[in-house]
């Protein structure tokens, strides 16, 4: 069955049934293999992706259900000269990876909450950063969705 789909501003049609996993369509059909498999139940967040600009656990939605929608992966957030999104530059400068297996669903979710809260605090950023990270860089993640929004943890106190 034909799909359409906008991923990262580009159209596809992609031929599929519509019950694959949206995350096999990106890595598999477009080659866009930054988005991960983790745990293929949608518990780990190494898949997260944007659907129509909600953060998305793909390994869990058929392909089928985002026909006509737009989606975005860690490869669509850059601007298109190459300038890194703040949140992958804050990633980079407070040295957030360790293994960095998680880190595209992490910085996808922490883009997501940024989208939609602007300037978390601590608090905010702990309750909705749900992605797991079996390195344990939370505190750098942390640390790194601070200071993408111009904040400090310094100032946050309970950080």
């Amino acid at each position: 069955m034909a799909i359409d789909m906008q991923v990262n501003g580009k159209s596809f049609s992609i031929e599929a049934d519509s019950d694959t996993p949206l995350l096999w369509v990106l890595r598999e059909e477009l080659g866009l293999t930054g988005t991960k498999f983790g745990c293929g139940i949608g518990a780990c967040g190494a898949c997260s992706v944007h659907v129509d600009g909600a953060i998305t656990r793909s390994c869990r939605i058929p392909v089928g259900s985002v026909a006509g929608k737009a989606i975005t992966t860690i490869e669509g957030i850059a601007a298109p000269n190459g300038t890194l999104h703040p949140v992958q530059q804050a990633w980079i400068d407070a040295q957030v990876p360790q293994c960095g297996y998680c880190q595209s669903g992490q910085i996808m979710a922490a883009v997501a909450l940024i989208k939609k809260i602007g300037r978390p605090s601590a608090a905010h950023i702990d309750e909705a950063m749900t992605n797991i990270c079996r390195c344990g860089t939370y505190p750098r993640i942390r640390t790194a969705i601070l200071a993408a929004t111009g904040q400090s943890v310094a100032a946050q106190g309970d950080a």
